[in-house]
């Protein structure tokens, strides 16, 4: 599986880490109130690292978790809360493109594609628009790994 990084100063490590230092609002697509979901644990890692996680599920919106409101959609999160730095994707690869096209439209600085995540026509539509893009990666792996 391919890994993807672009639109930062250069490839590889460096970029993760320009990434990752300079996002602080991100926007958890397909989180689960299962403890024992990735999404969930990641989120969890994610928030106690400093960054501020907002939940995005539509059939938990109105929930509390991490001490956000777990929204119903992205643009939710946009209305209230402003830009959106990252939108780390917890989808299938067939449902991606269309959180990709939903952060474009809303004018999120990246998205961030979690293992096994691949649709690189996404990523290509996410790129012209000028967000970065990491794809088949997990960011709780990429800090503890890059030292961060």
């Amino acid at each position: 599986m391919a890994h993807d990084v672009t639109q930062a100063a250069d490839s590889g490590d460096a970029a993760l880490r320009a990434i990752l230092g300079g996002v602080r609002l991100i926007a958890l697509v397909g989180w689960s109130p299962k403890p024992d979901r990735p999404s969930h644990g990641v989120a969890a890692y994610l928030a106690r690292r400093g960054y501020r996680v907002i939940p995005v599920n539509p059939g938990q919106a109105g929930q509390q978790a991490l001490g956000e409101t777990v929204r119903a959609s992205l643009a939710d999160v946009a209305e209230k809360d402003g830009p959106i730095d990252m939108v780390d994707i917890f989808r299938r690869s067939d449902e991606a493109g269309a959180v990709v096209d939903e952060a474009i439209a809303l004018g999120a600085k990246g998205v961030w594609m979690q293992l096994g995540v691949i649709d690189q026509a996404a990523a290509a539509r996410a790129r012209a628009a000028g967000l970065w893009v990491v794809m088949n990666r997990c960011p709780a792996i990429e800090i503890p790994r890059l030292g961060l």
